[in-house]
Parts: structure tokens; sequence; C-alpha cells
């Protein structure tokens, strides 16, 4: 089924990897192994790919960073794409415009506009994972969000064709934009920000930072915020009230330094993380009538 692919891949200089263990990409340290995994070198080259994918019908999954995910204990049949370590690249225009590949780091980009005394991406410091990740979520910290500074973003769509869309066709909104309920696959993004002092910037983004590290469990493999903030509510909040920090099924546990946050203590499996998230919901319901929403994304057979 798969041998064409590795051929093909083979051709294009892709490095693949039969029954890849997908906890090895994930934040989470959580996954069993997807039948083939390739890493993709190109844009180009992801495009002919997808399309010998798509002539066969093998389910496929494109893997960013791995940092909201997560992945079933029995793993992805089908073929993982891997195009975050190869769309790296990150340019400067116009002094104030950065040009960030899908697969670039949240991090190195807020140092990239430090180092350029460039404001408006200091909420970002801290948050993990990837540029497209980040606009697919439309990420956000402290009262802003990747909305807030995104003039546009590139995506190959479903029939294999790169498209561009401006801000306001990307339709954002809370830890949403037009890529949340696409199969698109996200190529690049460019952002706006103003010249500032490189004091300032860097004042700011301690102080994000130390706030993370104060109230953020990130001693722990965790995929950030598992529930969406409820309308009118804080999901940490309504946990905590119904005193479940620090409950655990298996390795899985909600953490006691925020209860919005699971983290695997160390062995945990999907299946845990499911049930804790069932329970969860089930207590916060009863108790306080609000139905939590998650906010991570899966893969494999997984219900919550």
């Amino acid at each position: 089924m798969y041998l064409d692919i590795i051929k093909l891949a083979d051709k294009l200089s892709c490095v693949t990897l039969l029954n890849e263990e997908l906890k090895k990409h994930t934040s989470f340290k959580i996954g069993g192994p997807a039948d083939l995994f390739i890493y993709v070198n190109s844009t180009e080259n992801l495009k002919i790919l997808l399309d010998a994918i798509n002539a066969k019908g093998i389910p496929f999954f494109i893997l960013g960073n791995g940092t909201n995910l997560l992945v079933s204990d029995e793993g992805f049949r089908g073929i993982v794409l891997s195009f975050a370590k190869k769309s790296n690249e990150l340019t400067i225009e116009n002094g104030n415009i950065i040009n960030c590949g899908a697969g670039v780091p949240l991090a190195r980009v807020c140092v990239t506009a430090l180092k350029k005394s460039l404001s408006g991406l200091e909420f970002a410091w801290g948050i993990p994972g990837s540029c497209g990740g980040a606009l697919f979520m439309n990420a956000g910290a402290y009262g802003h969000e990747m909305s807030d500074i995104i003039i546009e973003g590139t995506h190959i769509t479903d029939s294999g064709n790169l498209q561009v869309l401006s801000k306001k066709d990307l339709n954002f909104s809370y830890r949403k934009s037009f890529y949340s309920d696409k199969s698109f696959i996200i190529v690049s993004m460019r952002i706006k920000l103003k010249e500032k002092s490189a004091d300032i910037i860097r004042a700011k983004m301690y102080e994000n930072i130390s706030k993370r590290k104060d109230k953020q469990p990130l001693e722990y493999p965790n995929a950030g915020s598992i529930f969406k903030r409820p309308i009118g509510y804080y999901a940490g909040t309504l946990i905590e009230k119904c005193e479940l920090k620090g409950k655990s099924v298996g390795g899985a546990m909600v953490s006691t330094k925020h209860a919005g946050f699971i983290v695997n203590t160390g062995d945990a499996t999907a299946q845990n993380v499911c049930d804790l998230i069932k329970l969860i919901k089930d207590k916060v319901y009863k108790e306080t009538g609000v139905l939590l929403q998650c906010e991570i994304k899966t893969l494999g057979n997984i219900s919550f």
C-alpha cells in the first residue's frame, strides 16, 4: 500500500520511517505509531507527495510541532507528513514585516523581533509551537492574539493549489481561524510589527515568561490548555472550584499549578487523558452547569 509512496519520497530525497512512534513528535509525549512517517523537504515536494497520496486514497496527517495534539495509543493508520523542520524560513521586509514559514517556532520569531526592536509579538513569548499552529488556532495570551498582527496566510488547498488569504478573509475569532474547519495545509504567514525600544520589548517578554513559569506546568509534558474558555468563565477556575486539582487517572494528572492543564507525569496514555477529560467535563457540568469544550486537537481513534 505504501511502497509506491516510499519510492516517490526517496526519489524526492525525503526521509521515510515505518511505524514511527508519534510520542516522539508531540509535546504530550503520548501516542502510538504511524504506518509511515515522512520528513518533507520543500513545499513543492509536499504537493507532489499529496497528489500521490490522494490518488491512492491513503489517509494522511500534516504534523506541525505537535504542541496542541493528543495522539491515540494505537497511533495512526496512514501517513504522517512532517513539514515543520523544512518550513523554517524567516525573512524581514520593509523593516517591520516578518515572513514566517509555518514550521518556524514562535520563540524564534519573538527573538528576531526583539533583535530588530519590533513590538507586537511580546504576548507570544513562551507560547510553544510553530507559526503555522499559531495561525491555525489564532494563538494568544495576556489580551493579545495573532489576529492583531497578521497580514496574510498562505496555504495549500485540498486540490494542491497555493493560495494566499488576507487578514480579513482569515475569519479570526477566539482560538479560531479560517483554517479551523479546513484540511488545508498552512505554508507561511506574514505579520506586521511596530518599532519600539528593545529594552521595553525585552522587559515585557520577561514579564510574560515569568507569569508563565509561575502559573503553567512547564516542567511536565503537556499540550497546553485542554479546554476552551467558556463565555463568562475561566476553565481552570471552574475545574479548581470542583476540587479537581491534582486529580489523576493513570499517568495523566490535572496540574496542581494550573487546573486548565493536564500533564503527563511520566507514563500517561492517551486513554488516561481521555478518561480524565471525561471525568472533568462530567463533574464541572454537574456542579456548575457549564459544559467544557476541548481545545486540543486529536489524531487517531480518540473519544472524550
